[in-house]
């Protein structure tokens, strides 16, 4: 079983940055493909940033791609979202989420994503 706390959401004014973190238990990460997704009030949640075992392999979601990074410390089992100019279509809860241990593809597809955190509330003000 694998537990995902992620931490570092706030309000920001728009053009600011962030820095989430999403902390995993068990000893399963260095081999699990990890995720972030979002949800904005009334929207379906949306891919947002995958990563690979060994972080050197990341695909982002289009309306991220160039704002946002992913990282991920495997000594640490925690994994990162650096996020800059940020909009006010930002603003949504962001969860982590790690794929089963030992699968190597990534995937934006939420079906694929075995775990999940309980979400941390990005705000974006304009």
């Amino acid at each position: 079983q694998v537990q995902l706390v992620e931490s570092g959401g706030g309000l920001v004014q728009a053009g600011g940055s962030l820095r989430l973190s999403c902390v995993a238990s068990g000893r399963t990460f260095s081999n699990s493909i990890m995720g972030w997704f979002r949800q904005a009030p009334g929207k379906e949640r949306e891919f947002v940033a995958a990563i690979s075992w060994g972080g050197t392999i990341t695909d982002y979601g289009d309306s991220v791609k160039g704002r946002f990074t992913i990282s991920r410390d495997n000594a640490k089992t925690t994994v990162y979202l650096q996020m800059i100019s940020l909009r006010s279509e930002d603003t949504a809860l962001y969860y982590c989420a790690a794929r089963g241990s030992g699968l190597r593809l990534l995937t934006s597809a939420q079906k694929d994503y075995a775990y999940w955190g309980q979400g941390t509330q990005v705000t974006v003000s304009s």
